[in-house]
């Protein structure tokens, strides 16, 4: 008799809907959806970027022959690397000119880019808009134009700047070239590149200037901390994501610099004292026939790129943990 009551009751009770997907699938779909969001950029990125890195790696263990509707490549193995690092331009000057123009580039331009955010914080919102845009003219300017304006001004004998020193009777224009000693070579390059690039340090520190509480500085300030304690104690631990973001950007930008070397006299090969990286895999390929070796130096400064994008992630993800 009670099981036929409880058989009773549980047949009458009114059957809802049938249960959902369980906690675990719900975690794997929630898991999956932004991957499959992402699966059309991926296959565009692989198509762009990584499958012709692929080639460039390939290419990097061939002798490669171009030929009339296509070429031919010969297998070498690990000649081309062992040639470059055994090469002693890459130890004396392509390397230190890699390395020194770009850690000078990259510390000026962060420098000088934070002085402009910080004087941009301190102008009113109509100036503000002004200066904005009149430094972000700079970074909207092509690189082969903004490299012939450096050029043009500090040409032999009629340059701007070169008459400037001339009547200041620093140098002889008639007799000097900026543009062959490898020093006022790349500080003339150093002045073009972070002419360049301040500007897009300059608007993002800016925009993480105008995220800080006010009250923050005004708090120091009854404290007695002076500006520069203010910058250091308050600006920089709070925006201090934004400095790693721009740092590695500019790091990454510099460290592959091609249209800035190659478009200044001397650039392009007559002058291998001023070859970088860049510079030197497209000699080595195109103006002497020799891909495969091109290609090998092409990777030695890919490498240099992804350690200094693996040390910057590393740095961020502890700085993360921390916080």
């Amino acid at each position: 008799m009670r099981a036929a009551t409880t058989s009773t009751t549980e047949s009458s009770r009114p059957r809802g809907p049938r249960p959902g997907p369980t906690l675990r699938r719900k975690r794997v779909i929630a898991t999956a959806r932004p991957w499959m969001l992402l699966v059309p950029s991926i296959v565009v990125l692989a198509g762009l970027l990584l499958w012709p890195m692929i080639k460039v790696v390939l290419l990097s263990f061939q002798d490669y022959e171009v030929k009339f509707g296509g070429g031919i490549g010969t297998y070498t193995g690990f000649d081309h690397y062992r040639d470059l690092l055994g090469d002693g331009r890459l130890w004396e000057t392509v390397l230190p000119n890699t390395v020194v123009f770009a850690v000078a580039c990259v510390a000026l331009t962060v420098a000088l880019g934070t002085l402009a955010a910080l004087l941009l914080q301190r102008l009113g919102p109509v100036w503000r808009i002004i200066c904005s845009t009149a430094i972000m003219a700079a970074w909207a300017m092509p690189a082969v134009t903004g490299t012939y304006v450096w050029v043009w001004l500090f040409a032999a004998e009629d340059g701007l700047m070169s008459r400037l020193a001339g009547s200041l009777g620093l140098i002889d224009p008639a007799t000097t070239n900026w543009f062959t000693d490898r020093l006022s070579f790349y500080a003339i390059a150093t002045l073009n590149v972070v002419h360049h690039g301040f500007p897009f340090v300059a608007i993002t520190v800016l925009a993480g200037l105008l995220t800080i509480p006010r009250e923050l500085y005004e708090a120091a300030m009854i404290d007695g901390a002076n500006a520069w304690q203010r910058f250091w104690k308050i600006t920089v631990p709070t925006i201090k994501p934004i400095f790693f973001v721009v740092t590695i950007l500019s790091t990454i930008w510099d460290f592959k610099v091609f249209t800035q070397i190659y478009l200044m006299p001397g650039g392009s090969g007559s002058n291998e004292e001023v070859f970088n990286l860049g510079v030197w895999s497209y000699q080595r390929a195109f103006a002497q026939n020799d891909y495969g070796a091109g290609a090998a130096t092409a990777v030695l400064l890919t490498l240099l790129l992804l350690m200094i994008t693996f040390v910057y992630i590393r740095t961020l993800f502890k700085e993360s943990d921390e916080l």
